[in-house]
């Protein structure tokens, strides 16, 4: 169940965009929102040009004034939160510890804009042990779940997707779960049982489309395919697994890296 969404806010126009999905979701599942206010002081990428304390403080209490109206007018419960001013790495780890208290962060696409550091959805998604929902930075998204294509590949970082999504699958109109293969090879591990993704959607009440999409290395990759398949199925959200699989280190994996820098439709990750 969503029952609580977090959305970050900022003094950027795009913060708008996302919390006009926040609460389109929150609607429909009868969730509150909480709106959480963080923005660096330093203005872009300058080492020197920062805004004092105050400047900060009145950026806050401008989008609380707009996110409360909107939550207002939504009819959506809600509350605001606001982080003070802080390094980059302090500010984004505050951020990461306030969305384990929610069950879905509503985020920006990465370089969107320059409020907070680019590896915010990268922590967000890696360390704060809840899926983000990421809003692309440009193009109008009035709401996701209603059509959606799932990346499916039968590893842990697509399972944790698959089962983070399903408050969301279970009132989609259409759902299709592309299954990600090698070529000359299966998408799920050959031998032993033959667990059935579709089977599981259909405990769960999901009726699903099932197609397969082959690694081309020549060709324009997982990432491409998946944002055609989007594309082609008119998805107002993709689901897909995050993290890299095998590293010691955790990072985002190249096919969530890759859509992340191309988006077009928001996207929920899971790590």
């Amino acid at each position: 169940m969503v029952k609580h969404l977090l959305v970050h806010m900022d003094s950027t126009p795009r913060a708008g965009e996302r919390l006009g999905l926040a609460l389109a979701l929150a609607r429909r599942h009868g969730a509150k929102v909480t709106g959480l206010f963080a923005e660096l002081e330093a203005l872009g990428s300058s080492l020197v040009a920062r805004r004092t304390p105050g400047q900060v403080q009145e950026a806050a209490r401008a989008a609380g004034e707009r996110f409360g109206a909107a939550a207002q007018a939504a009819g959506v419960a809600s509350a605001w939160w606001t982080l003070g001013g802080a390094e980059p790495a302090e500010l984004v780890g505050r951020v990461v510890a306030c969305c384990r208290y929610a069950d879905l962060a509503v985020l920006g696409q990465p370089g969107e804009q320059d409020r907070m550091p680019g590896y915010l959805v990268d922590q967000v998604v890696l360390d704060s042990g809840r899926p983000a929902l990421v809003v692309p930075a440009t193009g109008h998204h009035p709401g996701a779940g209603e059509r959606v294509v799932v990346g499916w590949n039968a590893s842990r970082e697509s399972a944790r997707a698959l089962h983070d999504a399903l408050p969301l699958l279970r009132g989609a109109a259409f759902v299709g779960l592309l299954a990600f293969q090698r070529p000359g090879g299966e998408a799920e591990e050959p031998g032993g049982p033959r667990p059935d993704v579709m089977e599981l959607l259909a405990l769960h009440g999901v009726r699903a489309r099932y197609e397969r999409a082959v690694a081309d290395p020549q060709g324009i990759g997982l990432a491409g395919v998946l944002m055609n398949h989007a594309f082609d199925n008119q998805a107002d959200l993709v689901v897909l697994g995050a993290r890299a699989e095998g590293f010691p280190v955790k990072h985002l994996g190249e096919v969530a890296r890759e859509y992340l820098r191309s988006m077009a439709t928001p996207v929920l990750l899971a790590g």
